[in-house]
């Protein structure tokens, strides 16, 4: 017998009537039944502000991200204003709950850049002997990998705990370069191409340091990029990848093993991995629709996406919706206003940037036409993040990688948090609906 076998049986003892969560009451997701988080912990770490409630009922409002109280869009205009990168600050941000003075930064920026570099042979031994088709999974391997790098892995002393973060939030863009390098010559047969650490650059000129072949890069791309890791680093504690952080930090283990239950949950397409399913279906559309600046011929096949007759059957056109925004995601709002900028210098994706703001456009109207549905909907960060990278000339191999490179800086700091101040294992109920069966002897079976 094959595995295949087995199959029916698992239909069958795995299958649960979907009327029993009603019975029960179940907050299937987490969510309530108008779609609401069910609420379950505190935070000071990070605000998702996506609609407000009157009398008993959500009411759609301009989206807001809001990082230690702090207004996301503020924090990008402050940089931008200043001319300088951002992501350091951020990281800063998130981990001690203020901004820092300059000198404060200039000194954090120094230590980032002092632990960047990866333990001496890891690379070899760990990342070019083991490589990995998927960089998600090697990036989670090495994580776990380190721990036998570190003299004190399980010291949950705050100090040491946040010496551990700092290390890995530095750690990650060399990590996801390498793992990709390993990845293209073992898997793709390309030329292996490794570089150096430069512990001066900032975190976004680091990582397309070690990805270009030349090391080359403009300004503009780095800030892009710069723009795009702070827009990812935190998103309130409710979401997957992050409430995986918390739940797993609850149960009083190691940071290392904490943060690699991120790593887990971002690798998902419902989480992290969204990006390269908007890529997949804006290629699909690109392929079958002829004139992309012919609104009919684009209508006509997103509606053949909405009833399931186009891209892969879900039904979904990706990058549409969010579980908390509702009129607009504001991590959308600058993608796109940075996209365009981008487009200055990279006119040859103008004509799939326009493609872009149509279907933004015409899918909220469609989708609550097609699917029955009242709802504001607005397109979230997904739907441009992808279209970014690939201006950038980064491998869709990397999409997601980059995610948790940024992310990791907010699950370091909830993991910090849930440390200090959870202190609770945290242990939902799930009530077992199997009817008591008596046991039989195997010889009666």
């Amino acid at each position: 017998m094959g595995i295949h076998d087995y199959i029916a049986s698992l239909e069958v003892c795995d299958s649960i009537d979907f009327e029993l969560y009603n019975k029960y009451n179940v907050k299937r997701g987490l969510r309530n039944a108008d779609g609401t988080g069910v609420l379950v912990g505190l935070t000071r770490v990070g605000e998702v502000h996506g609609y407000m409630t009157s009398e008993g009922e959500k009411v759609a409002v301009d989206g807001k991200l809001f990082y230690r109280g702090y207004d996301v869009e503020e924090l990008v205009a402050g940089c931008v204003a200043d001319g300088r990168y951002g992501f350091e600050e951020t990281v800063y941000l998130l981990l001690f709950g203020e901004l820092p003075s300059k000198i404060q930064l200039e000194r954090f920026c120094e230590l980032m850049g002092s632990v960047r570099g990866l333990p001496e042979r890891f690379s070899e031994d760990s990342i070019m002997r083991q490589p990995s088709r998927d960089i998600m999974n090697k990036l989670a391997r090495s994580v776990l990998t380190l721990y036998s790098y570190d003299e004190n892995p399980e010291d949950r002393s705050p100090e040491n705990v946040l010496k551990q973060c700092v290390e890995l939030i530095s750690r990650f863009p060399a990590i996801i370069a390498y793992a990709y390098r390993a990845k293209a010559h073992y898997f793709d047969n390309k030329s292996l191409i490794i570089h150096q650490n430069d512990s001066s650059l900032y975190t976004a000129e680091s990582i397309l340091s070690l990805m270009r072949r030349d090391r080359q890069f403009s300004r503009l791309e780095a800030e892009i990029l710069d723009l795009m890791l702070i827009l990812h680093a935190e998103h309130g504690g409710g979401n997957n990848s992050t409430f995986a952080v918390h739940l797993v930090t609850s149960a009083d283990t190691d940071t290392y093993s904490a943060i690699s239950a991120g790593i887990a949950s971002l690798k998902g397409t419902k989480h992290g991995g969204a990006n390269a399913k908007v890529m997949g279906m804006m290629a699909e559309i690109e392929r079958n629709v002829e004139q992309w600046d012919d609104e009919v011929q684009v209508r006509d096949y997103l509606e053949k996406i909405l009833k399931r007759e186009a891209y892969d059957g879900s039904g979904l056109i990706y990058g549409m919706g969010h579980a908390v925004y509702t009129k607009s995601d504001p991590r959308a709002l600058l993608l796109r206003e940075k996209a365009a900028d981008l487009i200055i210098e990279k006119p040859q994706f103008l004509p799939e940037y326009r493609l872009y703001r149509m279907v933004e456009r015409l899918s909220p109207d469609l989708i609550r036409g097609i699917k029955k549905r009242e709802k504001e909907i607005c397109a979230n960060v997904d739907f441009y993040s992808g279209l970014v990278y690939k201006m950038l000339d980064i491998p869709a191999d990397l999409y997601t990688p980059l995610f948790a490179v940024s992310r990791v800086a907010g699950w370091c700091a909830h993991r910090l948090e849930e440390l200090i101040s959870g202190r609770r294992i945290i242990r939902p109920a799930y009530k077992c609906v199997q009817s008591h069966t008596p046991y039989t002897r195997l010889k009666t079976r």
